[in-house]
């Protein structure tokens, strides 16, 4: 897979290599072991402030003033202990207008909108649930990551009811191979990606890039 600026470049529909079952289950040990280094974190938070610093360069979405930097702490769960402070800034913009002052956030590839967990960990427990009948279950879930079993439940009503009729999925859905089903998400767009990169932590990383930017 060709990258640009350091961002895997969106996979060709084209492409349609899928896992066997023995390369799932060592990709699926492999995401977990990349959960736990602070390279992943870190490359995503370039392509983040990458994502950034053009979203500034566009105007206010609602009255088309000039947006200023207006980023906030956040929390997230589920990634090493070792990651420093700067990894938890939400980037974020504001409008310069004062009548205005209305938020624009850019895409991020570290965090899935306000759940509270890191973005990549979401794909990738989500994947793993979805990996049947090697799943791994909510009680190693938990253990490893401290995910609920309530959580888990949230998230794959999520991925089951609405983002497969979201505008971001509708474009997205084009993009890719017909092999990816909307009613296996994110698991099976996941287990695309990984298929058709040179590393799953290639294909990791381009997945989170397409589902941030649609």
């Amino acid at each position: 897979m060709r990258e640009r600026d350091g961002v895997p470049s969106p996979i060709l529909k084209e492409s349609s290599r899928e896992l066997l079952p023995k390369t799932l289950k060592r990709a699926g040990k492999m995401l977990l072991e990349l959960l736990q280094k602070d390279n992943l974190f870190s490359l995503l938070h370039r392509i983040d402030m990458d994502l950034a610093r053009k979203h500034r360069h566009g105007r206010c979405p609602y009255c088309g003033s000039p947006l200023h930097q207006a980023n906030y702490p956040r929390k997230p769960r589920g990634g090493p202990d070792s990651l420093p402070d700067e990894y938890m800034i939400r980037f974020s913009l504001c409008c310069g207008r004062e009548e205005c002052r209305r938020r624009s956030l850019p895409p991020s590839t570290l965090f899935m909108g306000r759940r509270v967990y890191w973005g990549c960990v979401i794909l990738v427990v989500m994947t793993l649930r979805q990996n049947r009948p090697d799943g791994a279950s909510a009680h190693r879930l938990k253990q490893l990551l401290g995910v609920s079993r309530e959580t888990l439940i949230q998230w794959a009503a999520y991925f089951r009811d609405v983002f497969p009729t979201s505008a971001k999925w509708q474009r997205i859905r084009g993009r890719v191979a017909s092999t990816v089903r909307d009613s296996e998400l994110p698991g099976t767009l996941a287990r695309y990606f990984i298929a058709n990169s040179q590393s799953s932590e290639k294909g990791l990383i381009a997945c989170l890039h397409l589902m941030a930017t649609g």
